[in-house]
């Protein structure tokens, strides 16, 4: 019974949570929401970053997928150094362009490893748990899989696309089958500010890329 109290309280709590998440448009950052177990083992939600205990971070939708986001895309700060070397090394294997690799892992999770959004979507590259599990990707959570498995996905779409970054955005955001159903890019709001934002991401950090090897040189 008293299990069952804490769970109904969990789901009224998450159920607040969501509203607060998705109410106010105006705030640039989402109310966070943190999933973990007590030390009891029940599922449980908080606003509140829990100390000592794994935990994953509930999301509402790709991090650059906010149709009235605030954010200045063209000036937002970039990870020019977290995870480079997990990105370097898999986009030389895969033969993709790293920068196109940051910003997609920039819009999707913001660079979280352990973000996790409501269809399920999980880790760096937001893999749903059927394309992880196609990919070879064994715990989505551990950087370097999830980016392995993300660039390896993302290098089949460029092929497909014959390079179309616009078309392979979209189809990594909206799913293969609704770019073959609408001839392209489809018409939703989230899947076009999406596409454009993660073209502004690409050139910013190709950019720094650019930079960063003539300074090499």
């Amino acid at each position: 019974m008293f299990s069952h109290h804490i769970k109904l309280i969990n789901s009224i709590v998450l159920l607040c949570f969501c509203s607060l998440a998705n109410a106010n448009t105006k705030n640039i950052k989402q109310t966070p929401i943190y999933k973990y177990k007590s030390a009891k083992g029940v599922t449980s939600f908080s606003g509140i970053e829990p100390m000592g205990v794994d935990y994953t971070q509930v999301r509402f939708d790709c991090f650059a997928c906010k149709v009235d986001s605030l954010i200045n895309w063209r000036k937002a700060k970039l990870y020019l150094t977290k995870y480079h070397s997990l990105i370097s090394e898999a986009s030389n294997q895969y033969g993709i362009d790293p920068a196109y690799v940051k910003a997609i892992i920039h819009a999707e999770s913001h660079f979280d490893s352990k973000a996790i959004s409501k269809q399920g979507a999980q880790g760096l590259m937001q893999l749903m748990p059927e394309t992880a599990q196609w990919l070879g990707v064994k715990n989505p959570f551990v950087a370097q899989q999830n980016i392995n498995g993300g660039v390896k996905h993302l290098s089949r779409l460029l092929r497909k696309y014959k390079g179309n970054i616009s078309l392979t955005s979209a189809a990594y955001n909206a799913g293969e089958g609704t770019i073959k159903r609408y001839g392209g890019i489809p018409p939703y709001a989230e899947t076009k500010v999406y596409v454009e934002r993660v073209e502004i991401l690409h050139d910013r950090y190709l950019k720094h890329q650019r930079l960063a090897q003539k300074m090499k040189s």
